[in-house]
């Protein structure tokens, strides 16, 4: 009888422990939901990335609580904004031996893996196997670390970390445990290099142009017209390929130069000036970008073919994401950093097969803080307390919690810095943002139902002021409740109250 128990007790573990499922979190840099056609992109088309959200939910409102690569990235590990994880800037090193979510996946019996970018500087933990790009990486013939030790690739690097991934898929996981791989892509950050069969895409095409191209912040504050990432004045001629990248091997630069030198010859014959420049480089960056897109997504129909060869489709959860929005002309812009929602949103694609139901979409507000908790409840492991997102598991089956959130804390530091953004915090709720930069003391202020793209604030208007007050003492309570430092408070500057009318006198 006892042995017969036994037996059934194992039987059991072994039934659960089966129906765990495997997770696959695909990873890319800088790409903006504007250029998903799931997200109604009027510039690209992007199969693969449409099939996951056809076969699962699409986010509408999921934040970055920094809008930058590397804290980003140290927010999903931790499950902690940045002031508690330590990486509050891209020059900031990740603490590898702080708590993770790899680390408690390994102890719930997962095996774990990431390939691609890190960008974290220190060596990744947590993980039985790791391939990672040495620092940003290149676009070709990457040097990487394997397990911390030098490795070498030849190639085009969306290609090798694809290669990688569905290398140790195939070859070096342990096909008895359950999985979480991390294929993370440099693609397509600046400055957004194509890929050989891409070179020459979209040449007989003019992309459409943002409304916003030649917006003049006349409606933002100082903080706007400080930066320094406009496509007018601050794409250099490596961004713009005006001349090749310097670690091609000579069958790659030969296969460059015949694509862009006939461009690039045909440009300083035009001898453009005022608009007719900006238009033409708004063109030449977004055709190099959506091409660089365009390599992830196809890369990323080889990993879901993969899984459908292998029966693994069935119990692999599919998640897409990038480390934060992106400005694609808007405002005249590129880059991100911004609480504007442009940078603020990140794109997220969830397929759960069972779970998900297929071509469902979710407008509550979800964030990359969430990301850690949601793989730890998906594996059915423990979600440590003093992790500051949820897990968004019961949104993927439907239910929405009753006290999930209503706004949503955000905080950019990197100043002096990239792009000249002045530091900031603010809130972002259903239908207003406020933001504060705390370096010059100046608020912002936007009604996102009748201004969407965000481009007059309406701080002073006093007709607001009710509402502003309400979302200032909302900053306060996050702070609180998120343990920020006291190292940014905002100046006593209110905005202005509406005065109330004074009757009319009747007349005699």
């Amino acid at each position: 009888m006892k042995n017969r128990f036994t037996c059934l007790l194992a039987l059991c573990a072994s039934v659960s422990f089966a129906a765990r499922p495997n997770i696959v979190f695909i990873f890319t840099d800088d790409h903006s939901s504007q250029a998903i056609s799931a997200y109604g992109s009027k510039i690209n088309q992007t199969p693969n990335m449409d099939r996951i959200a056809r076969e699962g939910m699409l986010f509408r409102n999921c934040f970055v609580s920094n809008a930058i690569c590397g804290p980003s990235r140290a927010v999903i590990q931790t499950g902690k904004y940045s002031h508690l994880n330590g990486f509050l800037t891209n020059g900031n090193t990740f603490d590898g031996s702080q708590q993770t979510f790899p680390k408690l996946l390994q102890k719930a019996g997962y095996q774990t893996a990431v390939v691609g970018k890190w960008h974290l500087k220190s060596t990744p933990t947590g993980f039985d196997y790791s391939e990672v790009l040495l620092g940003q990486g290149p676009y070709y013939n990457p040097p990487m670390k394997k397990n911390g030790v030098g490795t070498k690739h030849v190639g085009y690097t969306t290609d090798i970390i694809t290669d990688l991934a569905l290398n140790w898929l195939e070859k070096e996981r342990d096909p008895d445990k359950p999985f979480m791989l991390m294929y993370q892509h440099k693609a397509p950050h600046r400055n957004w290099q194509p890929g050989p069969k891409h070179l020459n895409k979209y040449d007989d095409v003019t992309i459409p142009e943002p409304a916003t191209l030649f917006y003049d912040y006349s409606g933002l504050g100082s903080a706007a017209k400080q930066q320094t990432m406009t496509i007018e004045h601050h794409l250099s001629a490596n961004d713009l390929k005006l001349r090749p990248p310097g670690n091609l091997t000579p069958e790659q630069l030969a296969t460059w130069n015949k694509a862009y030198e006939p461009k690039n010859k045909a440009f300083k014959e035009a001898n453009l000036q005022g608009k007719d420049l900006i238009k033409w480089k708004y063109q030449r960056y977004i055709k190099d970008y959506i091409r660089c897109v365009d390599s992830v997504d196809e890369n990323i129909g080889r990993i879901l073919q993969y899984l459908d060869k292998q029966g693994l489709a069935e119990n692999t959860v599919v998640i897409y994401s990038s480390d934060q929005g992106w400005f694609l002309g808007e405002n005249g812009w590129f880059d991100k950093r911004w609480i504007y929602d442009v940078s603020l949103k990140m794109p997220l694609l969830v397929r759960w097969p069972g779970v998900v139901k297929p071509g469902t979409e979710s407008s509550d507000f979800v964030s990359n803080v969430d990301f850690a908790q949601t793989f730890l409840d998906m594996a059915g492991a423990e979600q440590p307390a003093d992790m500051q997102g949820r897990s968004i598991v019961p949104l993927l089956k439907g239910r929405t919690p009753k006290d999930w959130r209503q706004s949503f804390y955000y905080q950019y530091y990197e100043y002096p810095g990239a792009h000249s953004v002045r530091r900031h915090y603010g809130v972002r709720a259903k239908d207003h943002t406020l933001v504060y930069y705390y370096g010059i003391d100046e608020w912002e202020f936007f009604d996102n139902r009748k201004d969407p793209q965000q481009l007059t604030s309406v701080f002073d208007n006093p007709e607001y002021a009710p509402i502003i007050r309400k979302l200032q003492e909302e900053i306060e309570a996050l702070r609180v409740e998120l343990k920020v430092p006291e190292d940014a408070r905002p100046l006593k500057r209110k905005p202005r109250q509406k005065k109330p009318r004074t009757p009319k006198k009747k007349a005699a």
